[in-house]
């Protein structure tokens, strides 16, 4: 069955990598086989991932879109997370449910439980601040 997408006009999209921008008008996509796609609104830009939480998220991003050098990304990934543990130990469930859907290769599932992950960093710090 293929997944069908509507884009805003000028919304932006990663489709395999490329990063592709609708034009003035609504646009609707179909696609027939299995693609990373990100839409804008779940695209992380390198210098928006400020916190930890937020670099986790981008480079899980990075192993969905990039798959030429997932064992660079992963290596990256299993680096932040142990420094993040280390900082905020509570936030274990959050951090073994994003490697058991990275460890099955379910980039974007890992994606979804990283922007829990962010809003849970966020919670962390108003209680600290």
């Amino acid at each position: 069955m293929a997944l069908k997408i509507s884009l805003k006009p000028n919304e932006r999209i990663i489709i395999g990598g490329a990063v592709v921008t609708n034009g003035g008008n609504r646009c609707d996509l179909s696609f027939e086989n299995k693609v990373p796609l990100l839409r804008e609104k779940d695209i992380m830009r390198e210098s928006d991932a400020g916190t930890p939480a937020c670099q986790i998220y981008f480079v899980i991003q990075l192993m969905y879109i990039d798959e030429d050098n997932l064992a660079v990304h992963h290596q990256a990934y299993w680096k932040l997370v142990k420094t993040f543990l280390d900082a905020v130990p509570s936030s274990l469930p959050l951090i073994d449910q994003i490697s058991d859907s990275i460890l099955k290769g379910q980039y974007y599932a890992g994606l979804k439980t990283a922007a829990k992950l962010i809003e849970y960093e966020e919670e962390v710090i108003a209680r600290v601040s």
